[in-house]
């Protein structure tokens, strides 16, 4: 490695450190993960965007009932308003964040996901606990403002006073150093960036020549990992092209990967194997799922 590029690798961790904050996770196996905390920006963008998609669904199911003959007075109408307004709410947020671990559309179109704080698996009683507890941080204030208005009860000392709520509960992201809100504090999670480029280092290629699937990453395990690596780091000697060669030829069978690798190009190839099954294997150890090696079956921690 030469000095312009170990100085282009410092600058370029130096940058990261300084763009977001990072935290590091020792998941219950004792690995140490380092995750990089969503901005605030980040946060209140995706929430916008769930906060749109959420009102398009709730003036949607509004209208079906509104088409519905049914007779009431307006006190009732803003109680059947907010209750389709809570029950919407909360199996979107609740569905999106069980099913695509942990992001929602608002926060998968931004990049950012809710994971364990503990480095496990994202459990659904955390999903729904975190969600819950939105309720009582932004939504049940807003409906009582909304309800004392309707009803012309509301005077200025209710407003100041829920006023004084909602503000506790959003400014409390700024006084945490993990910027959790009250729902992630109950949790037990943290909302991360998933990071665009997760991996530096001399072994790590900044543009891919070769790109896998994650069904072909699915093949090996973190020994397997391990092993390439410390081939990737041996020094040159007379034998090292043909072990190259082999061991590019094993994992193309391996993995069902058809096109022909020149030899030439053979470095490149397991240079990003490397990345690419570094990449992904941090990636599912950040779920809670582990793989120690090719026998062995995902690990999912309950």
């Amino acid at each position: 490695m030469n000095a312009s590029t170990t100085a282009i690798d410092f600058a370029t961790q130096f940058l990261r450190r300084n763009r977001r904050a990072e935290r590091q996770i020792i998941t219950p196996e004792g690995v140490p993960l380092t995750v990089e905390l969503a901005d605030y920006g980040e946060r209140a963008s995706a929430f916008l965007i769930d906060l749109t998609i959420w009102l398009i669904a709730t003036i949607a199911v509004l209208l079906l009932l509104v088409l519905t003959p049914f007779h009431a007075g307006g006190t009732i109408l803003v109680a059947l308003l907010l209750f389709t307004a809570f029950v919407v709410r909360n199996l979107y947020f609740i569905h999106f964040e069980l099913s695509w671990y942990g992001a929602t559309p608002g926060k998968r179109l931004v990049g950012i996901r809710v994971i364990d704080r503990r480095g496990g698996p994202l459990l659904p009683s955390a999903v729904i606990a975190r969600n819950l507890t939105r309720e009582v941080e932004i939504f049940i204030p807003l409906g009582v403002l909304i309800s004392a208005s309707a009803a012309a009860r509301s005077g200025a000392w209710e407003y100041l006073m829920l006023g004084a709520w909602l503000a506790c509960f959003a400014g409390l992201v700024f006084f945490n150093r993990d910027r959790m809100r009250a729902g992630d504090l109950i949790a037990g999670t943290i909302v991360i960036a998933m990071p665009r480029q997760r991996l530096l280092g001399d072994l790590v290629e900044t543009t891919a020549r070769f790109t896998f699937t994650d069904r072909q990453l699915q093949a090996y395990g973190t020994l397997e990992l391990q092993v390439l690596e410390e081939l990737l780091r041996r020094p040159d000697a007379p034998e090292t092209p043909t072990l190259l060669r082999d061991v590019c030829d094993r994992i193309c069978r391996k993995i069902d990967y058809k096109e022909a690798v020149p030899d030439a190009e053979i470095v490149i190839f397991l240079r990003d194997f490397y990345t690419a099954q570094r990449g992904y294997l941090e990636r599912e150890q950040l779920f809670g799922r582990r793989r120690a090696d090719k026998h062995q079956t995902v690990e999912r921690r309950k």
